[in-house]
């Protein structure tokens, strides 16, 4: 109940206010079945964005903080994640990368459309860096199609390292399904910057064959 109260009455009318999004592509949402939505990553509101336009309710993966940290922002977005049914998952590394993957296989399973931003984080400037290969993976191990999904405007709606949002015009465009059959992972990772390849020319940004977080970090430590 809460996810379609916040979309159309608590949080989605403001988002359409301050984005007045534009939607291109809506029809190649599949109406049923479970569906790996793949998009970039330039603001923290790019998932709400996504939640607003899609007909059907999208479920991420969120790291396990959203759901622990103290004060009172943190207990705004702990209820926010448990309202909306965002599924907690430890992303340190490790072993918590298969739990992740389990957590995103079950929502499939289930029937439900997974949300997720290959790129693992937000970009640092705007320009797509290299994809993670997790959803490849479980796109080949469920058969779940994943549709690309390109947005734009959404990091001037929401500019990094500022607490308020600003007017400006969001576009969304959504690419065709698209089927993976099992690979090794010399096939994954192919298969993984093929699909990377698509979002650059959907979005016609420039593509950096780095990981966002190393480039962060190394023009962190430069």
């Amino acid at each position: 109940m809460w996810y379609w109260l916040l979309k159309h009455v608590l949080v989605g009318p403001v988002l359409r206010v301050m984005g007045r999004p534009k939607v291109e592509g809506l029809h190649n949402i599949p109406a049923d079945g479970p569906v790996i939505i793949a998009a970039n990553h330039l603001a923290v509101v790019d998932s709400l964005y996504l939640a607003l336009i899609l007909p059907r309710r999208i479920t991420f993966i969120a790291k396990q903080e959203y759901f622990t940290t103290g004060g009172w922002r943190g207990r705004v977005n702990r209820w926010v994640m448990n309202a909306t049914g965002q599924v907690p998952v430890d992303r340190s590394g490790g072993a918590a990368g298969g739990d992740s993957l389990a957590a995103a296989a079950g929502i499939l399973e289930s029937g439900g459309i997974w949300g997720i931003h290959p790129e693992g984080t937000r970009s640092p400037d705007g320009r797509i860096y290299r994809g993670r290969t997790g959803v490849i993976r479980v796109a080949m191990r469920t058969g779940a199609p994943v549709v690309p999904v390109v947005l734009s405007g959404t990091d001037r709606v929401n500019p990094r390292n500022r607490r308020f949002l600003r007017p400006a015009k969001v576009r969304i465009a959504i690419g065709c399904p698209r089927y993976f059959v099992p690979a090794d992972r010399h096939g994954v990772r192919r298969a993984t910057d093929e699909l990377m390849a698509d979002l650059v020319r959907r979005s016609g940004r420039p593509y950096v064959d780095c990981y966002a977080a190393t480039f962060a970090e190394r023009a962190a430590a430069a």
